[in-house]
């Protein structure tokens, strides 16, 4: 099973911008979460085509199992 965690932020330019974090650790708080954006946001680590990272808009952890199909 797979866990990914995915943080949206506004950007400068007022679109979006989605930070993906592959085997994200369990458990994982929202504290723990929301300090992680606002330090991303604050030392300005990412820029994209819609500009700097300016806030906060949601975080998930998406989780995805994978089944094997029998071809026979």
């Amino acid at each position: 099973m797979a866990r990914v965690l995915e943080m949206v932020f506004t950007t400068e330019l007022g679109t979006s911008k989605t930070i993906r974090v592959a085997d994200a650790k369990e458990p994982l708080s929202g504290a723990e979460v929301a300090a992680a954006m606002g330090t991303i946001i604050a030392k300005n680590i990412f820029k994209g085509s819609g500009g700097e990272l300016t806030g906060k808009i949601r975080a998930r952890v998406v989780t995805t199992t994978a089944d094997d199909v029998s071809l026979a």
